[in-house]
């Protein structure tokens, strides 16, 4: 009698342990707002790389255009400048080339680069139609 006591009590515990383990959802709003934020996490960090990437091609355009002017002006306006420079004039005039060339090369690297992240955030927001960037209270 003593064994068929335990084997219930045995039998309730394990069938009271396997109801608590059922199967529970969500709610769908909860799972729509959970949606919601992984994918502004994304769209954020996407807004963020291009505002940097923006930022960084407006500065560097700015010093290229610098550098630009400023070697325009040790190359000297005559005919012949070329044959009678100083020659401290030519090693400005190579540093020079050199800071633009490595500028103008990073300014294609970066138009590059926008656009890329232009095109993700233009997939992003055609495959998430729905979703709406929260407001930034001005």
């Amino acid at each position: 009698m003593f064994q068929l006591f335990l084997r219930a009590r045995a039998h309730n515990l394990l069938n009271s342990r396997r109801e608590d383990k059922g199967f529970k959802a969500r709610s769908a709003e909860r799972d729509a707002e959970t949606d919601r934020v992984r994918i502004e996490a994304i769209m954020t960090a996407l807004d963020t790389a291009l505002q940097e990437a923006e930022r960084e091609q407006a500065g560097l355009n700015r010093r290229v255009d610098d550098a630009l002017a400023r070697a325009s002006v040790t190359i000297g306006n005559g005919t012949d400048e070329y044959l009678e420079r100083e020659p401290l004039d030519n090693h400005h005039q190579d540093l020079f080339a050199a800071d633009i060339s490595n500028g103008q090369r990073r300014l294609k690297e970066l138009s590059s680069t926008i656009a890329h992240l232009k095109f993700v955030k233009a997939a992003m927001l055609t495959r998430f139609p729905d979703f709406k960037p929260p407001q930034l209270n001005s």
